[in-house]
């Protein structure tokens, strides 16, 4: 009996177990199987692969390629949205994540609302109360501030959510593609980077006229000498 390979299988097994704290892969020969075949399209993708766009071979730079590539992503997962919504209640895209935003974080300020989804408060007002008009979020003064409306999702809201939500989900794993599970994970932490480099400039409500100038000077350049 070969103990060495033995040996080599239960530590691997030993790392398969490591790794997977958060079960993201299942506990079965078939999770250890996937397990095995994304960390090698890992190691993969760090030694031999490198990044290829359009335009590189003419100087177009890295940033701009990404910009493009984030726009027009961004506009695929807009048409599957209106796919899943389809001969629904709902107008647009925004009304379900709207839904989706208050059940998952509970009930919120009318401008924690419209912020948590990075739009412009006409806009948020907007979507706002079209969901109010449709019966599927109600307000109430605060207990804190009777200044302030707390919104929150209602019984119907929520029935209409779930009569939707399949088509929703099956649009949400469209958008990932053919992403292996370590490329998901690698996108996840890369995404989360950015939104955690943009969110406080977002807060900071920077007027349009100054906003590049004040991101080059105070965001971007500090970090790069720092």
């Amino acid at each position: 009996m070969n103990f060495s390979f033995i040996k080599n299988f239960i530590d691997l097994l030993e790392e398969f177990d490591l790794k997977n704290t958060n079960s993201f892969y299942p506990s079965t020969v078939e999770g250890f199987k996937m397990w095995i075949f994304d960390e090698e399209l890992r190691k993969k993708d760090q030694t031999e692969i490198i990044a290829e766009w359009e335009g590189k071979e003419k100087g177009r730079s890295a940033e701009s390629a990404i910009n493009t590539l984030l726009v027009q992503l961004n506009r695929y997962a807009k048409l599957y949205s209106k796919s899943a919504i389809a001969d629904s209640e709902f107008s647009t895209q925004e009304d379900f994540i709207y839904l989706i935003t208050l059940r998952s974080h509970g009930a919120m300020s009318k401008m924690d609302l419209i912020k948590k989804n990075i739009h412009e408060k006409p806009v948020g007002i907007l979507i706002i109360n079209r969901l109010l008009k449709q019966g599927w979020i109600q307000q109430v003064d605060s207990s804190e501030d009777k200044r302030v409306k707390l919104i929150s999702i209602t019984p119907k809201g929520i029935d209409t959510l779930e009569n939707q939500m399949t088509k929703i989900r099956q649009a949400t794993q469209i958008v990932a593609g053919n992403l292996t599970y370590t490329e998901k994970m690698d996108l996840i932490r890369i995404l989360n980077k950015l939104e955690k480099f943009h969110n406080p400039i977002y807060t900071k409500n920077i007027k349009p006229k100054d906003l590049i100038d004040t991101v080059h000077q105070e965001f971007l350049f500090d970090k790069k000498r720092s």
